[in-house]
């Protein structure tokens, strides 16, 4: 009995000293030796997260990060702060997920949990995608995504799953731009149909409806040939851009039987083809099987997932091909303004698809030099007079055979040929004193009597009274006959004598 109870002892002391030893434990996560505290301390965040008490989890998480700042279990740790934020949902929660995520791929982007930030940043903005009729920007969002991960990360595991995702984001995106072209060509606005339906066929080759967008863009290139047959324009001119047209609307057609060769509009696109009296290629075997793994791969949500479809704003993606690679490069997309430009190259003869528009300059060469520019007027000098005279003419240049001025230059004009003459006061050339005023013929002296006998410096005779041409001497003797008076109080009055200046 007192061995027994010796043994029991001594294995409880044996115990007591390995649970006071601070022995590392293996990290099943990590896979890494660690210390029991940031151990528990993640364990106990892990715990509260499995029961959806995620701000518990983080606050527990947020203690090991920060009393333990060279644990093992730190790159971990700040995974699970943004996996709470994840699971938790949400619009603002999901937000704030993918800001720790990238502060994960900041901090660490070398471990093999990168990739999975990466995939999960992709699919917030996957989960918040709406339909094609809707906001698209969480669409552009999850595409960018999805190729950084598959460029970023060639070699992980997650990238099949990438890919898939990939090309149902790409399904929707293509599927918004291919009823927006269909809607303007409805509308006969071919131009901007165009642009919107070659988007389409060349941004997205995996589009379950590529046949269907690119018979359209046939169409609209064979509705603007309509419409340029009915305008009122040269016949040269409309043949050439008509020719333009009709060739692209056969390479269109040919796309559908070279690469979709088992879809619907196969059939259509031949009549179109022997239409336009062009010739009909054959497909090859591998487009053929191709074509064929693509379109069996596609599935079909049914009568009851598309009446359930109305219910939800995530789109349907079921006819997202399963077989091929996702478009990882986006060319340049068009518009309708490029699309009228290149009609107007094809109308002008240019070659719109190399671009080479130049423009010529002709040079006029001169028969001699110019001649030399003026002096600057200035503003304090006299007007120059008008003379009325016409200018000499311009001698004749002559120029030898290497373009070198030959005339003899003609000689300088006076500066003083047309300025003003200078004006002088009237003074004496002796004295300097002001000469007195010429006499006045039409003043009567002091003391002299006016003769009647005189005649008048133009040879007339006759006083100034009766001349018809003073008008002075006319309306003296027209106040004579009307009032007397007044002449016989004239003559009373005293002649003053005028003073010399």
């Amino acid at each position: 009995m007192s061995r027994r109870m010796s043994s029991i002892a001594l294995l409880g002391l044996l115990a007591v000293t390995i649970a006071c030893t601070n022995k590392k434990v293996n990290n099943p996560l990590a896979n890494v030796g660690s210390k029991q505290p940031d151990k528990v301390l993640f364990d106990r965040a892990m715990e509260q997260m499995k029961h959806n008490r995620f701000d518990q989890s983080r606050m527990i998480l947020q203690t090991l990060i920060n009393t333990y700042p060279d644990s093992e279990f730190i790159a971990r740790a700040k995974l699970a702060v943004a996996d709470s934020w994840y699971a938790e949902g949400g619009t603002t929660s999901l937000a704030q997920a993918e800001l720790e995520y990238k502060d994960f791929e900041t901090f660490f982007p070398n471990m093999p949990e990168a990739a999975e930030a990466q995939l999960k940043i992709a699919n917030i903005h996957y989960q918040q995608m709406e339909k094609p009729d809707r906001d698209y920007t969480h669409a552009m969002r999850a595409e960018d995504e999805y190729r950084q991960l598959i460029t970023q990360y060639p070699d992980s595991k997650l990238l099949p799953e990438a890919k898939q995702r990939l090309m149902e984001v790409q399904e929707v995106l293509a599927h918004r731009e291919f009823i927006i072209g269909r809607f303007y060509y409805l509308r006969q606005s071919y131009a901007a149909a165009i642009a919107r339906l070659r988007s389409v066929v060349e941004r997205y080759p995996l589009y379950s409806q590529a046949d269907e967008a690119l018979y359209l863009l046939g169409q609209s290139y064979e509705g603007q040939v309509n419409n340029l047959r009915a305008a009122k324009m040269q016949e040269a001119a409309k043949a050439k851009v008509i020719q333009e047209f009709t060739k692209n609307a056969a390479e269109a057609y040919d796309k559908i039987l070279t690469r979709y060769p088992m879809m619907t509009r196969a059939e259509d696109a031949k009549k179109r083809l022997a239409a336009l009296h062009q010739p009909i290629p054959e497909p090859t075997k591998e487009a053929i099987a191709l074509n064929q793994k693509e379109e069996e791969s596609r599935r079909s949500s049914g009568m009851f997932g598309r009446l359930m479809g109305n219910f939800t704003r995530h789109p349907d993606v079921a006819a997202a091909t399963k077989v091929g690679e996702p478009a990882l490069v986006t060319p340049k997309p068009y518009s309708a303004t490029e699309v009228v430009k290149e009609a107007n190259a094809a109308l002008m003869g240019l070659n719109s698809a190399s671009g080479d528009h130049k423009v010529s300059i002709e040079t006029v060469k001169g028969t001699g030099a110019p001649p030399p520019s003026g002096e600057t007027p200035r503003s304090d000098a006299p007007p120059a007079a008008d003379t009325g005279a016409p200018a000499p003419p311009a001698p004749e240049s002559t120029a030898d055979s290497s373009g070198v001025n030959t005339s003899t230059p003609a000689p300088p004009a006076d500066p003083n040929a047309n300025a003003v003459p200078e004006l002088k006061p009237n003074v004496d050339d002796n004295g300097g004193q002001p000469l007195p005023p010429p006499a006045q013929v039409n003043e009567i002296q002091q003391g002299a009597q006016p003769d009647a006998s005189a005649k008048p410096p133009d040879g007339t005779t006759g006083s100034a009274k009766t001349a018809p041409d003073n008008p002075a001497a006319s309306s003296s003797s027209s106040n004579q006959k009307d009032d007397s008076p007044n002449v016989s109080s004239s003559k009373k009055k005293k002649k003053h004598k005028l003073i010399p200046f």
